[in-house]
């Protein structure tokens, strides 16, 4: 049911008024001052007020821009006695939805305060939906409390506000993507297109065509003109991952958009006009890459002019936990299972791991180690066997061989699914040996 509120000093017409509106199933509360209004609209939900533009503390025209200004989802209508054509125009230059004089406009309340509504719910529902991308993409998507972690986000939040370039250094699988949408949720151009493109995806001349488009009859197969992404991305934000792949003369004509904010479509003889936000990233040394002379250093120091390292998962190993608990659940509820906990065991092995692959590899292991569970509980059972038994885990002098050969026996068991003739067969051994050592090692 939705929510109205009656702003008006005259009992008898707001009573008649508030009759009339429930009956047209709304739910309908009262104030008689704007100081009252105030107090219920920070209590309530409100969709519409319905002010009356003379209060006894107020202006309705007025507080209309202040009520915008605090309540900006909710729509104002004003009813006035003497309705004056000035008043009217300023009231909807100040937000209202609408000014209707007493007594001439009785037969349009009704369907004005529907229309009302419906814009307000409309955007209550934009609203929400916004903070869903804001959460889901935004800083609080990123999880560590670690200290590394946490330096990287608040450079990226300071930065983000500005419409600086932004470089984004770190190994493979770090997060770099997901640092620049949140980058972008938090700018002034967060209602604007956020584009990605991967330099290292495609060759120099689809790269060209890809990010700059071209003109029809540009070369053989452009039986069209086509937008490029660096025109997609007008307005909002264009993420260049793996930058450093870029080939020279194509770095060439970035610097260019860097510089004037126009380029040259292929084929095309007029300049295009952009305004982008540009985000790059790479895993590569790119200073050193520039001074070698195998990137463009005028581009690089038009890139770096705010640099981030995002650390490796290596260097924030007490983030581990948080981040193997938080894939667990996505990927549980993805094959619609109750999502199993963590045994110590299980995230000791996580946190013993190399992780070349940073976050990116962590997140494989997970779904991996959900879509073997068969029961509530990950063990290290669920982890591929390089990381039960291989030299990432392994410290020499620390194990002796018994205990290898037990892990290597019980690593076995679990891969023929407790097939001990199968078992014995892999291992080289009689089935009265492998009987043996299961009871010897309480397997």
């Amino acid at each position: 049911m939705p929510n109205l509120l009656l702003i008006d000093d005259e009992i008898k017409l707001r009573g008649l008024l508030k009759r009339i509106l429930e009956l047209e199933g709304y739910h309908v509360s009262e104030a008689d001052n704007a100081h009252s209004a105030f107090k219920i609209l920070e209590k309530q939900d409100i969709q519409v007020v319905v002010c009356d533009v003379k209060l006894p503390d107020a202006h309705g025209v007025e507080l209309t821009q202040r009520l915008k200004t605090q309540f900006p989802l909710v729509e104002v209508i004003l009813l006035t006695a003497y309705g004056t054509i000035a008043d009217g125009v300023q009231a909807v230059k100040n937000g209202a939805f609408d000014y209707l004089t007493k007594g001439d406009d009785n037969d349009r309340i009704v369907p004005l305060v529907a229309r009302a509504t419906e814009k307000a719910e409309l955007r209550q529902k934009v609203h929400r939906l916004e903070e869903k991308v804001s959460q889901k993409f935004g800083f609080g998507s990123i999880i560590g409390t670690s200290k590394p972690i946490q330096e990287a986000i608040e450079l990226a939040q300071k930065v983000a506000v500005t419409d600086t370039t932004v470089l984004l250094l770190g190994e493979t699988g770090t997060g770099k993507e997901v640092f620049a949408q949140a980058i972008h949720q938090q700018s002034p151009r967060r209602d604007k297109p956020f584009v990605a493109l991967n330099c290292s995806a495609f060759s120099r001349e689809i790269l060209e065509s890809e990010l700059f488009g071209h003109r029809a009859g540009a070369f053989t197969g452009a039986l069209k003109d086509k937008k490029g992404l660096m025109e997609e991305a007008h307005g909002g934000t264009l993420f260049l991952d793996e930058i450093g792949e870029m080939s020279p003369d194509l770095q060439a004509k970035l610097l260019r958009v860097l510089e004037t904010n126009t380029f040259y479509k292929v084929g095309d003889t007029k300049p295009t006009q952009v305004s982008v936000r540009f985000v790059a990233a790479t895993n590569r040394d790119l200073q050193k890459e520039a001074e070698s002379q195998h990137f463009r250093l005028d581009l690089y120091y038009r890139l770096s002019v705010f640099e981030i390292k995002l650390p490796s998962l290596r260097s924030r190993v007490e983030d581990i936990p948080l981040l193997a608990a938080h894939f667990v659940q996505i990927y549980a509820a993805k094959m619609n299972r109750p999502a199993p906990k963590l045994a110590v065991s299980f995230l000791e092995k996580l946190k013993q791991s190399a992780w070349k692959g940073n976050i990116r590899e962590l997140k494989n292991v997970i779904e991996r180690a959900v879509i073997l569970a068969n029961h509530d509980e990950l063990t290290p059972r669920e982890l591929p066997f390089e990381m039960q038994f291989g030299t990432a885990n392994f410290t020499p002098g620390v194990a002796t061989l018994a205990e290898i050969e037990k892990q290597h026996i019980d690593w076995m068991l679990h891969h023929t699914q407790h097939n001990k003739t199968e078992t014995a067969r892999l291992l080289g051994i009689g089935l009265t040996t492998l009987y043996r050592k299961i009871e010897e090692y309480e397997l």
